[in-house]
């Protein structure tokens, strides 16, 4: 594995684990006075503003208008389209039930890459995913078992899995247009877009947010979830895009389910048994046999190797 790929599991890790702590951040600020919409809207038209104020700073490029409309379809998929689904999904089905559906989207991802990318799939490949989803589920499980899940609902369900396909989507089939421009550049103008869709659904509902009488911790749990698990993660992914294939990507979404029980425990709300550690032994094997599963690349290299060991022979 060379440096470049070791930045972007780093990268990817990092963004994965502030997404995981946006979870339960996110739900002490919504217990304290802000719906999923009013959050939804504050998190895309503050990471828009952070972005383009961001871009004030750094190399201006330009970007034709083919390639605008790329990533508007791309922030529409990745930002807009699918978190607004998954607030919506969530408000309708379990915590329980979200989770779970969500370790769909390296499985979709895979089909997608195979699709779009003609990136082959691998015994690894589905091995890893399989381990990943097993450990992800089982700790949602466990973490059911222990407080009492409520109950889920078919129509929330299917609008989860519709977001985490969505994202999937983005992954594989704007590939090669987030690869030509920096990560801010890509940024600004995604999220730009996804304002500009979410605003007709949640300008009644934010308009309607009261301001005032909040505490310390709801404004810093506010800040987290629009600067660290929205700016700064989303800028993460991005460079982990230009370093990993899109179903290694995809993988570390297994990783959220264990930091939010690593955060349980440590609040004191929950116990680390048996049943997380094999969790966390699962998810973290599938990441590794994900990433050493052979890419279109790799297949394209060794078929030529064969060739020219052919040549050779006949010379």
């Amino acid at each position: 594995m060379n440096k470049q790929h070791l930045t972007g599991h780093a990268t990817m890790l990092v963004a994965s684990i502030m997404w995981g702590l946006a979870a339960p951040i996110g739900k002490v600020v919504m217990n304290n006075g802000m719906n999923g919409l009013q959050l939804v809207s504050l998190r895309i038209g503050g990471a828009a503003a952070c972005f383009w104020m961001a871009s004030l700073f750094v190399k201006k490029e330009k970007v034709p208008a083919r390639d605008l409309l790329r990533l508007c379809l791309a922030g529409l998929l990745a930002i807009g389209i699918n978190q607004t689904l998954f607030t919506v999904g969530l408000n309708l089905t379990s915590p329980i039930n979200a989770t779970i559906i969500s370790t769909m989207m390296p499985i979709a991802t895979m089909l997608l890459a195979f699709v779009f990318l003609r990136e082959p799939i691998t015994w690894k490949k589905v091995l890893g995913i399989a381990l990943g989803a097993t450990g992800a589920v089982t700790i949602v499980l466990a973490s059911a078992g222990a407080t009492g899940a409520e109950e889920g609902n078919a129509v929330g369900d299917l609008i989860i899995l519709t977001a985490q396909f969505c994202f999937a989507c983005y992954l594989t089939a704007f590939k090669s247009v987030i690869h030509r421009y920096s990560g801010v550049t890509c940024m600004k103008w995604m999220f730009l877009f996804s304002l500009i869709f979410v605003v007709p659904f949640t300008a009644t509902s934010f308009r309607s947010f009261e301001w005032s009488g909040h505490d310390a911790a709801f404004w810093g749990g506010t800040a987290y979830v629009v600067l660290g698990a929205t700016f700064i993660t989303y800028l993460l992914l991005m460079k982990a895009q230009h370093e990993l294939r899109p179903t290694v990507v995809s993988i570390y979404n297994y990783v959220q389910p264990i930091v939010a029980c690593l955060v349980s425990v440590a609040t004191g709300l929950a116990l680390f048994g048996w049943s997380e550690a094999l969790s966390v032994v699962l998810v973290f094997s599938g990441v590794w046999l994900v990433t050493q599963s052979k890419s279109r690349r790799d297949q394209l290299a060794q078929e030529a190797q064969k060739k020219m060991g052919n040549s050779h022979k006949q010379i």
